[in-house]
Parts: C-alpha cells; structure tokens; sequence
C-alpha cells in the first residue's frame, strides 16, 4: 500500500528533488524563515515579503543533543523517547541561521564545525495512510558536496513543488 506524503506543517519546504526550504526576502535584503515571520519585523509594511528557495546547503554553526522530546508537530520515533541531534546551519546564499533536526544515524561525534550540510526531507512519523515529512540536515561527503555546490547555484526565485503540492 502507497501512503501519501504530506508536509507535517504546510509552506516551510518544497518537495522538489532537492528540496529547498521556503523563506521570505524583505525589502531591507534580509532574510527569514519560515516566510510569514517577516511580518514580525516593524519595518516591513503589508505584504512586502518576497517568497523565496533559500540555500539547500550551508555549513554548521552548532550543535546539540536534544535530550527530552521537542513539542508538536514534532512526533518521537521510539518509546521512550531517544535524543537527536539538532543543529543550527548558516546558509550559504543567506547568512542566517536555521535549526533542524540531524537525519538519523549521524551523532554528534560525527559532526565539527563548518562542516557543510544539506537540506534533505525525511519521515517524522506515519500511520497506514500518511506519512508526514519534516525537513532535516544532513552532512556532505565529497561527492555530494561537488553536487550540491551545482543544484544550489539558483538564486531562490524559481517555482518549487510547494511541500503538500502536487
């Protein structure tokens, strides 16, 4: 049986292949994310963020091990709860930082800074009919960082598969 995949918050990234996240450019040349956080910057007016791809890749800032379970949407994959990893990348383009979780399986003995990372979506949960997609980061190795430094030469502006558009 097929499960349908749908974004466990709708608008914060697009299921293109690769995905990218989806932030807002100010009028100011700032950047946020997700997008509709720009409305809390005072000098933006109505309406005046632009909707953009943000960088699908950027390098590590810092880390941590996430010891007790974060709130919804977020949805613990085991019984008790076991800690992840969650880290704090700059994106290249943007030079803002954003948090995710680490794909499963990379510790933080794996990780050192300035390492470069990718934005990837994977599974936060599922039942026999859905499966909820988040995004996460997950370290280049040589190869795919030779790669991603071609898939991340767009300058945000293209139109995505929109996470939970078909």
């Amino acid at each position: 049986m097929t499960r349908t995949r749908v974004p466990a918050v709708e608008g914060l990234f697009t299921l293109d292949d690769p995905p990218h996240l989806i932030g807002g450019l100010l009028p100011s040349g700032a950047y946020c994310f997700p997008a509709h956080l720009g409305g809390g910057d005072p000098s933006v007016a109505g309406g005046e963020i632009t909707e953009v791809l943000l960088s699908r890749v950027g390098r590590l800032w810092s880390w941590t091990t996430s010891h007790y379970p974060p709130p919804p949407p977020f949805v613990a994959a085991t019984d008790p709860y076991e800690p992840i990893v969650i880290a704090a990348v700059e994106l290249e383009r943007e030079k803002m930082i954003v948090l995710g979780q680490v794909v499963a399986g990379v510790g933080v003995d794996e990780l050192h800074l300035g390492q470069r990372m990718e934005v990837v979506v994977d599974v936060l949960d599922r039942d026999e009919h859905v499966e909820h997609l988040v995004w996460k980061w997950r370290p280049l190795d040589a190869a795919a960082d030779a790669a991603a430094d071609g898939d991340d030469a767009d300058d945000g502006t293209r139109a995505g598969t929109r996470g939970g558009e078909r």
